[in-house]
């Protein structure tokens, strides 16, 4: 039994989960800076330290499990039919915030099911590619992949989310990019993008979103209207100059002119306290969080294990690199969170979990060796 917990210790990546944790902690500290000191219940910090908790224990279960059984097409299809279900039913029993029916809520508690779908198309299209990844120059397996992930991107769309719906259209292209997709056909994709913008332009888009668009081709058309977020937010992370204004000191969180800052906009309150020496290191450790995915790819017993943790590491660059940008000014606001670091539960708890996911995988890939079959064949181009 001891052999058994040391193997388990030495094959969970502590570089990694210090990294992510103290990702997590940045988002802690920059959430705690916030609320007035007159304010003696900080509702953010205490309540994202006990999802924090939840998500460690999470992580501990998960990659203590074997979870090759995943690879199992029937249960795939039930985990498919589950999310799409939970997404269907939002439009019955969810409860609307800032616009978007994307939230169950129960009582405090208040879950996301397109953070447990984004997770659920990672596992659909690990396995989808890995079956099928010498015949992906077959365009026919582009339409089928494009047809699982179509479902899920326009209920999401629908609720409207488009930032999520975004995300969700990236980890496919993305999936895609890996798995070897012809240059040809990755134009063609392009190129059908663009047509379904301007349609959704012309006929779907609502008006909030078509005005964060044109903020982000004109951000100081409407400062005080549909461009005020994006506007305070730039002013946040140019104010925290080289080392910033200190913790509990940024002038825009305390006095909250800047909104939604323990969600969307985390990383402009955090430059604003921290300074651009403070985003170097977060970006460092963001770096680290990558990289270890990757390695964790390259080593990976199976094709399906190889892609799984490729979509978790897309996954997790397109929610950086979206909120990044949008604190910055180079994106459309879009409201997706900071991976680890923005409040929230079950983006929290379903990012431990695919780490968990990966470590088993990790473990048990290994024992098993490389798993050659008639329909899987390792290397990913």
């Amino acid at each position: 039994m001891f052999k058994t917990f040391t193997t388990y210790i030495k094959n969970i990546d502590w570089f990694l989960l210090t990294s992510v944790l103290l990702i997590c902690a940045a988002g802690l500290v920059t959430m705690r800076a916030f609320l007035p000191v007159s304010l003696t219940k900080n509702a953010f910090f205490s309540h994202q330290l006990i999802w924090l908790t939840v998500a460690l224990i999470v992580f501990f279960v998960s990659s203590s499990l074997d979870w090759r059984f995943l690879k199992d097409t029937r249960l795939i299809m039930i985990l498919y039919g589950v999310s799409v279900g939970l997404l269907t039913l939002l439009f019955l029993l969810g409860k609307v915030s800032h616009g978007a029916q994307s939230w169950f809520s129960f009582g405090g508690f208040a879950f996301q099911p397109v953070d447990l779908s984004e997770l659920v198309a990672i596992i659909v299209l690990a396995k989808y590619f890995s079956r099928r990844h010498v015949e992906i120059a077959y365009v026919r397996h582009i339409l089928v992949s494009g047809f699982y992930i179509l479902i899920i991107f326009f209920l999401v769309f629908l609720q409207p989310d488009f930032g999520a719906a975004m995300i969700i259209f990236f980890l496919w292209l993305g999936m895609l990019l890996v798995s070897g997709i012809s240059k040809k056909h990755l134009f063609s994709v392009f190129a059908i993008g663009i047509v379904v913008f301007f349609v959704m332009w012309g006929f779907i888009f609502k008006p909030y979103q078509k005005d964060r668009i044109l903020n982000f081709i004109h951000p100081l058309t409407n400062i005080r209207g549909s461009g005020y977020n994006a506007y305070q937010s730039t002013i946040a992370v140019g104010s925290g100059q080289l080392i910033g204004k200190g913790i509990g000191y940024g002038t825009q969180s305390r006095l909250q002119y800047l909104p939604e800052y323990q969600t969307d906009f985390v990383f402009a309150a955090f430059a604003e306290e921290w300074g651009f020496i403070g985003v170097i290191l977060l970006f460092i450790l963001f770096g680290i969080v990558f990289a270890r995915i990757l390695g964790i790819a390259s080593k990976a017993g199976s094709n399906f294990d190889t892609l799984f943790a490729y979509g978790v590491a897309i996954l997790l660059m397109v929610h950086a690199a979206i909120n990044v940008g949008t604190n910055i000014g180079l994106l459309p606001v879009t409201g997706n969170t900071l991976p680890f670091m923005s409040y929230g539960g079950s983006h929290l708890v379903t990012e431990f979990l695919s780490l968990g996911i990966l470590m088993a995988m990790k473990r048990y890939g290994r024992a098993a060796g490389k798993e050659i079959t008639q329909n899987e064949i390792v290397g990913v181009t």
